[in-house]
């Protein structure tokens, strides 16, 4: 009888309180240390078994010199991921510095096979919002080309923080430390829901796959990319771009 009685109070518990059960079992989920010693050597480059020439990972810190070249050896993408383990649902944290005009991203929900990441899977915006334009002329074209009234400058889609072409950050509530100073992102991917952080202020929050995703797909940048955002599990990738860039403390916790 008290089994039951025990029992009925959860199934109401869950029944009042919706998304209870789904809490409830992610409390219980251990956090993953991407850099451990045991996870450092899963990193590797996209369609690849090997870092791409420029990555490394030494003293806790994964970072890219973009002045090392490929000697023609080295056959995959020029992103990494983190090949242990796909993700679904997940809370992600990490810790990133970049170089002076410099730009990158990170990616999940990432599966090989395609020509990059940053054609299929969704991205928060890293990049140096102050000085990129100034340094990078070519963004003028790049962004006339999807209809920008002032084409030479950053858009919002574009800064540091935004689903990348999709969701923009609240600027007004930005705290972005300069190029070359640590910044903590975390990401949280849940049913019905994913959030951007920075350094600790939350900066969006949107519903994937809804009508409202749908729409600005459509309308934007993946229009023509029938690829983009349709897988719900996949890898957690780092972009190679413009610049220097370093990352530490990288730990996800899975939500499922």
């Amino acid at each position: 009888m008290k089994s039951r009685v025990r029992l009925s109070l959860l199934i109401l518990f869950v029944s009042i309180i919706p998304g209870a059960a789904f809490h409830c079992f992610a409390q219980n989920k251990k956090t993953i240390d991407l850099l451990s010693k045991e996870n450092a050597p899963k990193w590797r480059g996209y369609n690849s078994a090997t870092l791409p020439p420029g990555w490394t990972i030494s003293n806790g810190v994964l970072s890219l010199d973009p002045t090392i070249k490929s000697d023609g050896s080295y056959k995959g993408g020029q992103d990494v991921i983190f090949g242990g383990q796909e993700f679904g649902y997940f809370e992600l944290t990490i810790e990133w510095k970049i170089a002076k005009g410099a730009n990158s991203g990170i990616f999940y929900h990432v599966k090989e096979g395609y020509g990059s990441p940053s054609s299929l899977a969704p991205e928060y915006q890293l990049i140096d919002d102050v000085n990129y334009a100034q340094m990078h002329p070519d963004l003028k074209d790049y962004n006339a080309h999807f209809g920008a009234v002032h084409p030479a400058l950053l858009q919002d889609w574009q800064k540091t923080g935004a689903d990348y072409a999709m969701h923009p950050a609240d600027e007004t509530k930005k705290i972005l430390h300069p190029a070359g100073e640590w910044n903590t992102t975390r990401i949280v991917v849940a049913p019905g829901r994913t959030e951007h952080w920075l350094n600790g202020v939350k900066l969006l929050s949107f519903e994937p796959w809804s009508k409202d995703w749908e729409e600005r797909k459509k309308a934007g940048k993946w229009a023509k990319s029938d690829n983009y955002g349709k897988f719900k599990t996949g890898y957690i990738a780092l972009q190679h771009h413009d610049g220097s860039l370093f990352f530490r403390n990288i730990q996800v916790k899975p939500l499922e």
